[in-house]
């Protein structure tokens, strides 16, 4: 929903909310709308009239998993006043991530990303570079202000979002929670902060 847009109904935002749990149990890949209509008790007419189209129900669900994931990521990197460094801000958000609370959003989020790089024209399109900003930007906060836009604190953000998005997809792929957090700190250790 864009700013200019009216505060969706109430029906529709209970629909987008039942909509939202089938999607982390199910996921979106092959998303059809009458099985959906089913489970969260509603028609197949009524989701389209709510959403516009299939794929304006597919853009809503992906605004509503970023905007759980950014609250979630939001709470770990805090509103400080001192930037925290980034090596403990990346542990508390690999804690985060390899919590299996998480599992449903997270397998949505990397279904969603891969989507997003195949059918950039779809429904999915700019879900991976938006959410690529998205995390270096909370990276950012964790960095000093005075050293945050070089060149070194850049790559520095950049090559820590690379591990935890690398440790996440073995974590969804393999479940070995213990390895993958073992590789995790040792690889950040070398990170500043």
């Amino acid at each position: 929903m864009s700013p200019a847009e009216p505060d969706p109904s109430p029906r529709r935002r209970e629909l987008l909310e039942a909509a939202y749990a089938y999607a982390l149990r199910g996921g979106l890949a092959e998303l059809s709308l009458r099985p959906l209509a089913e489970a969260v008790g509603s028609s197949p007419r009524v989701l389209l009239y709510l959403f516009g189209s299939k794929d304006g129900l597919i853009r809503a669900l992906l605004a509503r998993a970023r905007a759980d994931e950014l609250a979630g990521l939001r709470r770990i990197t805090g509103a400080r006043e001192e930037p925290r460094g980034l090596r403990p801000v990346a542990l508390e958000l690999w804690r985060w991530l390899s919590d299996d609370a998480h599992r449903g959003l997270l397998t949505l989020w990397v279904e969603s990303y891969a989507r997003s790089l195949t059918d950039p024209d779809g429904p999915w399109g700019g879900f991976a570079r938006a959410t690529v900003q998205d995390w270096l930007t909370l990276l950012a906060a964790a960095q000093p202000a005075a050293s945050r836009e070089t060149g070194d604190a850049r790559a520095e953000r950049t090559l820590v979002l690379a591990v935890l998005r690398g440790a996440l997809l073995d974590l969804l792929a393999t479940g070995d929670t213990g390895r993958v957090t073992a590789a995790v700190h040792r690889q950040l250790a070398s990170a500043e902060g």
